[in-house]
C-alpha cells in the first residue's frame, strides 16, 4: 500500500477535552479506510479514546483499536489495510483507470478479498439448497476471523482499559443488540456478527443466537452514546462514511450510487437532532429543580420527576468521507490502492484540521446537551 500522506499534527491537551472521548465508526466496507486515517490524526495528537463503538467495517476498526496497546495500534491498523489491497487480475493501460478500478471491484466480487471473505461455492447451489444458518451466504468470514485472531489481543481488549461496543442485529426478532466490553467477554465472534450483511455473509451464533451485520438496523450506533447509564459529558467524534445529503440522480449510475448513501447513512441528521431535542428537556428539568424550595426537593414524587433531568453536555464532531472522483455504487468494494490510500489521508486531514480549531471549547447555551459540530457546514 502506497505511504499515507501525513505531517505532524497539534497535540491537544487533555484539559481542553470536555469529558471522555468517543469514537463512533459506521459501516461501510472498503470506505472504513477513512476512519483508520481518523484515529491515525488522534493517535499522533495524543488524544486516545475513551471509547470506540463499531458497526460493521467500524466494528473491525474499532476492535483492532480496542484490542492493542496504543503504541501496537497504528501497526495493527496498516496491516490489516494492507492485507485488504486488492488489485485487478489484470490491468489495462493507466489511459483507462476507471476501466482498472472496476476490474479491481469485480476481482473482489469473483475471487474475494485475502484475509477478508472467500467466495462460497455451495452458495450456487441454488436458493434452495439447505446450506445450514451460519454458512447460508455467497461468501465465507473465515479469513476475516483469521486475520482478526492474529491482529487483535481479544485479551487485552478484555482487561477493561479501552472500552468497545460493537453492534449487531438480532436475526432472530429484528432489534438491534450491542455487546459491550464493560458488560461482558468480547470475542472474534462479536466483531464478525457486526459485519455479517446478508446475503454476502452468513449470520453469527453467539449464546445460541444468529445475528447479522449490524447497519441493517442502526449503521450510526450515536445512540449508544446518548442513552448510556450513567450518562458523561463527552467529546463524541462521528465518524460516517455514507453522505446523508447528495443530488438528483439522473443516470442509472447515479441512482445505484446515491441509493446506497441514502440506505447506510441511517437519518444521522434527523437522529442527531432527536438527541438534541431530549437533552436539551433533561437540562430544562434540571434547571427547574435547582428553583424548587428546599421543602419540594424532599418530596418523593418530585425527587422522582427531577431524576430524569441531566446535566451532561455532549460535544459531537461528525466527520464524512470524501466522495472520490469518479465514485460509483461499488465505492464499498473498491479495495484499490488508490481507494484505500486516498480515503485515508482524507480522514487524516480532514481530523487534523478539526484538532486545530478545536470547535468544543468556548461558550455555549446553558440549555444544549447536545452540541453539533459540522466541520463541513462550518467551511461553507
Amino acid at each position: 500500500m502506497t505511504e499515507i500522506d501525513n505531517a505532524a499534527g497539534p497535540a491537544i491537551d487533555r484539559h481542553h477535552v470536555p469529558g471522555q472521548v468517543v469514537l463512533v465508526l459506521q459501516g461501510g466496507g472498503a470506505l472504513g479506510a477513512y476512519q483508520a486515517g481518523v484515529y491515525q490524526a488522534l493517535h499522533d495528537a495524543g488524544l486516545e479514546p475513551d471509547w470506540v463503538i463499531g458497526t460493521s467495517i467500524g466494528a473491525i476498526n474499532a476492535g483492532l483499536i480496542a484490542g492493542n496497546p496504543v503504541h501496537e495500534r497504528m501497526t495493527r491498523l496498516q496491516e490489516f489495510w494492507k492485507r485488504m489491497h486488492r488489485s485487478p487480475a489484470w490491468t489495462l493501460p493507466t489511459a483507462f483507470p476507471d476501466f482498472n478500478e472496476l476490474l479491481s471491484c469485480w476481482t473482489a466480487v469473483t475471487q474475494g478479498i485475502p484475509g477478508f471473505f472467500r467466495p462460497n461455492a455451495m452458495a450456487q447451489a441454488g436458493e434452495a439448497y439447505p446450506l445450514g444458518a451460519e454458512h447460508a451466504g455467497y461468501y465465507s468470514t473465515a479469513p476475516l476471523r483469521e486475520t482478526l485472531q492474529e491482529l487483535v489481543d481479544f485479551d487485552f481488549l478484555n482487561k477493561g482499559g479501552l472500552r468497545l461496543t460493537v453492534g449487531a442485529a438480532h436475526v432472530r426478532t429484528s432489534r438491534m443488540h450491542y455487546f459491550d466490553s464493560r458488560d461482558g467477554i468480547i470475542d472474534v465472534r462479536h466483531i464478525l456478527a457486526s459485519g455479517a450483511l446478508p446475503p454476502a455473509f452468513p449470520a453469527v451464533r453467539i449464546d445460541g443466537e444468529l445475528y447479522w451485520d449490524g447497519g441493517i438496523l442502526s449503521n450510526t450506533p450515536t445512540e449508544v452514546v446518548f442513552d448510556d447509564n450513567p450518562r458523561k459529558d463527552s467529546l463524541i467524534f462521528a465518524v460516517n462514511l455514507w453522505n446523508p445529503q447528495g443530488p438528483e440522480p439522473v443516470t442509472m449510475a447515479e441512482v445505484f450510487n446515491r441509493h446506497k448513501d441514502v440506505q447506510y447513512s441511517n437519518r444521522i441528521g434527523s437522529q442527531i437532532e432527536r438527541h438534541q431535542q431530549t437533552h436539551r428537556l433533561r437540562h430544562v428539568i434540571n434547571q427547574l429543580a435547582a428553583r424548587l424550595p428546599e421543602s419540594a426537593r424532599n418530596d418523593p414524587a418530585l425527587r422522582e420527576l427531577a431524576s430524569y433531568g441531566c446535566q451532561t453536555r455532549m460535544h459531537v464532531v461528525q466527520l464524512l468521507a470524501p466522495q472520490l472522483d469518479r465514485e460509483r455504487h461499488t465505492k464499498d468494494i473498491d479495495f484499490t490502492e488508490r481507494g484505500i490510500t486516498t480515503r485515508w489521508n482524507a480522514g487524516y486531514q480532514q481530523t487534523q484540521s478539526v484538532l486545530e480549531r478545536m470547535p468544543w471549547v468556548g461558550d455555549f447555551d446553558p440549555l444544549s446537551g447536545v452540541v453539533l459540530h459540522d466541520p463541513l457546514a462550518a467551511a461553507e
